[in-house]
């Protein structure tokens, strides 16, 4: 049975997105607002509807818990709001302006990606709201993007069909052609399908297309990790796009030099050349402490190169030293580094993460036993 129970009609133009949480009922329009209701009665909240927006409001979406609201906007912007008051917590800019057409919380409200028309993605830090990383697709605009159900990748739908998985670090791990006529949505199952003979757990995958069509995809982390050393190392060497520099400049927090390096058409070849003299003269970039900090960052690349050819898996090489770990830990930040050089760098960086530059929330190492093995494992088969 199905029975229409209420119809609101207080959007002044077309309404894009709706959006559920455990109490509230949040719509956005065309008309630049994004309204809130209560689930007890439809009734609108006091301090509905919510206005910033100079532009169509494309998507909105609750965080997990249902007390924060995201909303994407033509102007480039994703705000976020608090639900109780209607008060704005954050305004996060594209780097690129470019209008954006999606946001979507991760399971643990820790991450909001936000996907744009030009096909930039942006994985943002929900809880200091900075920009953690970004990304790019080839073509199109992106228009759906959903989280695993343990967080640990995403997938993203372009308006040209492709679907894009990305790891929680936002490298590319899978991309290819799902629709002809360009992705519309998708979603994850809440629930996993294990493998019972090797214990491997698998996620289903929706996606809905122009072309007429619903896709059901598998999808397993463990097996993309597993892609070729030649795959990873594509994506590290002269292979690079300008595009692509420029992704990988803002994801190292240098999107200032984005214009600088494009008018002088650096691509991924003559990035892994630039020197401190070229820096300098050629690229004309004056600050001491800014031309260091590239070099740096190319270093650290060149560095992941060289750790690639030699066949080592990237998730077996310590973020901070770039060798193959021995005593892998994680820290607070989620991230698992060479025990040693973790501490060192606690003891002399203020406990900040060498990942993200935010303040760790502890200073407490866990031992990675299950990296341990995996790495062991490696090394008697790669070492003989």
């Amino acid at each position: 049975m199905v029975k229409l129970i209420h119809t609101l009609a207080d959007h002044g133009d077309d309404v894009n997105c709706c959006a559920f949480s455990f109490s509230l009922l949040a719509t956005c329009s065309l008309d630049k607002t994004i309204r809130l209701y209560s689930l007890h009665d439809f009734t609108e909240l006091p301090h509905s509807p919510l206005k910033f927006h100079t532009y169509a409001v494309h998507c909105c979406c609750f965080s997990p818990s249902g007390h924060i609201l995201a909303s994407c906007s033509t102007d480039g912007t994703t705000v976020l709001w608090n639900t109780e008051n209607g008060q704005m917590l954050a305004v996060m800019e594209q780097p690129s302006g470019s209008p954006v057409r999606v946001c979507q919380f991760s399971p643990d409200s820790r991450c909001l990606t936000s996907g744009a028309a030009d096909g930039t993605v942006v994985l943002w830090n929900a809880q200091s709201y900075k920009l953690y990383r970004c990304g790019s697709v080839k073509d199109g605009s992106l228009v759906a993007c959903a989280f695993s159900p343990n967080g640990s990748f995403f997938v993203t739908g372009s308006s040209c069909g492709d679907l894009t998985v990305w790891d929680d670090k936002m490298r590319c791990l899978h991309s290819e052609k799902a629709h002809d006529l360009g992705i519309t949505c998708c979603d994850f199952s809440s629930q996993p399908v294990s493998d019972g003979e090797q214990g491997l757990q698998f996620f289903r995958l929706a996606s809905c297309g122009q072309d007429c069509q619903v896709k059901i995809w598998i999808v397993s982390f463990t097996h993309i990790l597993a892609r070729s050393t030649e795959d990873q190392l594509k994506q590290f060497t002269e292979d690079w796009s300008e595009e692509d520099v420029s992704t990988w400049l803002c994801a190292q927090d240098l999107k200032d030099l984005v214009g600088i390096f494009k008018m002088n058409n650096i691509d991924g070849k003559e990035l892994l050349n630039l020197t401190k003299e070229s820096l300098a003269d050629d690229l004309k970039i004056e600050s001491l402490g800014l031309r260091s900090k590239v070099l740096r960052k190319i270093e650290e690349l060149r560095t992941k190169v060289k750790s690639l050819s030699s066949g080592i898996p990237d998730e077996f090489v310590c973020p901070i030293t770039r060798e193959l770990m021995k005593d892998p830990v994680i820290a607070s930040d989620g991230y698992s580094y060479e025990k040693e050089a973790i501490e060192n760098w606690i003891s002399k960086k203020k406990r900040t993460s060498p990942m993200t530059n935010l303040v760790l929330p502890s200073a407490v190492l866990t031992p990675n036993r299950t990296l341990k093995m995996a790495i062991n494992r490696w090394l008697e088969t790669h070492q003989q």
